[in-house]
């Protein structure tokens, strides 16, 4: 593992995890959002660096690990005609569908391109008019903005042969649906600091302020995540119950107005099935009616769909706080990255997957 001693800023993480543990006087539970930052946390022993007192759970913060079964069927699907170029970003190849993921359509000839950009798709659709050019779009509130160009610019440019898989899920109601569980013990939260670069923090207040419990934005550092958890701590020690943002040198309290005119222009927002979880509540995002020629799920006749989990992969508890990697059976044994029961295991941003990497000993 590599720890915490072999990063530049360990003064800093040295002072805060004394400053916690000067405070901290209670048993603290509290759960960091984004799966960056659980690699971060898990890479760097952050959580070996805390007084025992205070647990961190691993949350849902990883749009890969949850994409539902039916949309990874759908996108094999669709990959699977010949007349389709498929795009997507490289995580998602992994990501096992009900019987075979995206990797293995590529191999038996499916025309399965990994891109970086949104509108590197677009540009294979201006120039393959003959293919019908599908991207598989993917993400949280981060990368909604750029997913959203790319529809706004192909209507705009009256590329018709392009059309995306939408997979776009949001970070409040996730986080909403964890504390209204009977089973949550979560007390306080980190949430997850490129989000908030363009959403803000005003939802996160009202979040506080409802089920009276501290938030933190946080960066993704370990400098950054321990003032987090101190910031965190010292609020849950002193009774309080307020969004603070520790990231303040990115994220402001409004967010990017721009970002969320254009999401707002080309989405509209659903509910949506988390895998693993279930059903949340408007949490997702799906193209409003006046960009819905370029739902590929519509011009592909995918709507009606319903696959069935894995029922040997816990992610779901994992990722609800309930469980660690470690606690599942099949963990580091018939579960692992060449062969995965689950998205977790799979991303580069799972907690599975951090837990291999860095502690598949434990």
């Amino acid at each position: 593992m590599k720890y915490i001693d072999e990063y530049r800023d360990k003064s800093i993480v040295s002072e805060y995890s004394e400053a916690i543990n000067s405070i901290v006087k209670n048993d603290w539970l509290i759960m960091e959002i984004c799966g960056g930052q659980t690699h971060s946390i898990v890479k760097y022993g952050i959580d070996e660096l805390l007084p025992k007192k205070i647990s961190l759970a691993h949350g849902p913060g990883c749009p890969v690990c949850v994409t539902p079964v039916e949309k990874i069927d759908k996108a094999i699907e669709i990959a699977s005609d010949a007349k389709v170029i498929f795009c997507s970003y490289g995580d998602m190849l992994r990501v096992p569908g009900s019987e075979k993921d995206l990797l293995r359509v590529k191999s038996d000839g499916g025309d399965v391109r990994i891109i970086y950009s949104p509108l590197d798709a677009l540009k294979i659709a201006s120039e393959n008019p003959d293919n019908e050019v599908v991207f598989f779009a993917v993400g949280f509130e981060t990368t909604a903005p750029s997913n959203a160009m790319s529809v706004f610019q192909a209507k705009k440019q009256n590329i018709r042969n392009f059309s995306v898989l939408v997979s776009q899920v949001l970070v409040p109601p996730a986080i909403q649906f964890i504390l209204s569980s009977p089973l949550n013990k979560i007390q306080g939260f980190l949430a997850a600091g490129h989000v908030c670069t363009v959403m803000g923090y005003t939802q996160y207040e009202d979040i506080s302020e409802k089920y009276k419990i501290p938030i933190v934005v946080t960066g993704f550092e370990p400098a950054d995540l321990m003032q987090g958890i101190y910031m965190c701590v010292e609020q849950l020690e002193e009774g309080k119950h307020k969004t603070q943002n520790q990231y303040s040198r990115v994220v402001t309290r409004d967010g990017n107005n721009s970002a969320q005119y254009l999401m707002s222009e080309v989405f509209e927002v659903t509910d949506m099935k988390w895998r693993g979880i279930g059903n949340i509540p408007l949490s997702g995002l799906k193209l409003s009616e006046k960009y819905s020629e370029f739902d590929a799920e519509i011009k592909f006749g995918l709507i009606n769909y319903n696959k069935e989990e894995s029922t040997k992969c816990i992610a779901g508890l994992i990722m609800q706080g309930l469980k660690k990697p470690f606690e599942c059976s099949e963990f580091a044994k018939n579960c692992n990255p060449e062969h995965p029961l689950g998205a977790t295991m799979v991303s580069s941003e799972g907690a599975c997957a951090a837990f291999y990497k860095y502690r598949k000993r434990i």
